[in-house]
């Protein structure tokens, strides 16, 4: 990729860093040409470890790139946008990955006419088996959306979708990685409960859970049938599902996607769009 299509990130964290990785791994963009932004030093060392530039001013992140991925809380990307919205310009493409913020409120506090993705990926991102969606803002082009797609490629799954998908998405598999990790906390326990080691317990299950979602994805079918498929009349399996029916757990995980959804959406609301601010 030439250096003016080079990538900046403003946030250093965990999911900037995913994204970075992602970037890197698919092999269009190279090290030297991603720039990433922190207050400290604490996360962009790993940044630096990588071959990537850093800095401590977000202003020289968008003076050096013109895809500007922005991968900050989402109760300080106000004060981010206001401050670095005199730097960009059309020639860059904005993408935001804070949680809940909203295409109208990213288009209110930038440049008018600005190109504006916002995307929404997970932390499995950082293995290469991540799952993303994003949806385009009034300026963005199909083009747009190829390059994105183009840039993190190698981080697994990337969908774009209706805007009203994206806080459902953060509550399914964005807060949902945590989900699966307390189930998979809960069955190791349950196997070192019965006498096995924890080292071999955590093994199994996590092998369990991939091979599951394996073949979910190449067979096709829909996961009660996987499930029943499982099952004997009598068997081991269908007692154990029987007690996790009793303790409700069906409800109880919709009921946390639901919760992470709504609290998404939320935060978009606190968040409105601001007239004036980067509408000129």
């Amino acid at each position: 990729m030439e250096a003016e299509e080079s990538v900046g990130l403003v946030g250093a964290g965990r999911m900037a860093l995913a994204i970075a990785t992602g970037i890197l791994a698919a092999g269009n963009v190279k090290p030297e040409e991603i720039i990433a932004s922190a207050p400290s030093d604490n996360n962009l060392c790993k940044f630096k470890e990588m071959g990537m530039r850093t800095t401590h001013d977000n202003g020289s992140v968008v003076k050096n790139c013109t895809v500007l991925f922005l991968a900050v809380k989402p109760h300080l990307l106000t004060n981010v946008l206001v401050n670095i919205c005199p730097l960009v310009t059309p020639a860059h493409l904005v993408v935001s990955v804070a949680a809940g913020v909203t295409i109208d409120t990213l288009e209110s506090l930038l440049p008018q006419g600005c190109r504006v993705l916002r995307m929404m990926p997970n932390l499995p991102c950082t293995v290469l088996q991540g799952a993303s969606v994003f949806c385009r803002g009034t300026h963005a082009t199909t083009s747009d959306a190829d390059l994105l797609k183009g840039l993190v490629s190698a981080c697994g799954l990337c969908e774009e979708t209706p805007e009203s998908y994206i806080d459902i998405h953060t509550g399914v598999s964005g807060s949902g990685v945590a989900y699966v990790y307390l189930f998979a906390e809960a069955l190791i326990d349950g196997a070192v409960k019965m006498g096995m080691p924890y080292e071999l317990s955590k093994k199994l299950v996590a092998h369990t859970l991939l091979g599951a979602g394996k073949m979910m994805l190449d067979s096709g079918e829909h996961p009660a049938k996987l499930k029943s498929d499982v099952c004997t009349p009598g068997g081991t399996t269908v007692h154990g599902l029987y007690q996790l029916e009793k303790g409700n757990l069906r409800s109880t995980v919709m009921d946390a996607v639901g919760a992470a959804t709504d609290h998404a959406r939320e935060v978009g609301k606190r968040l409105r769009p601001h007239q004036g601010l980067g509408q000129r």
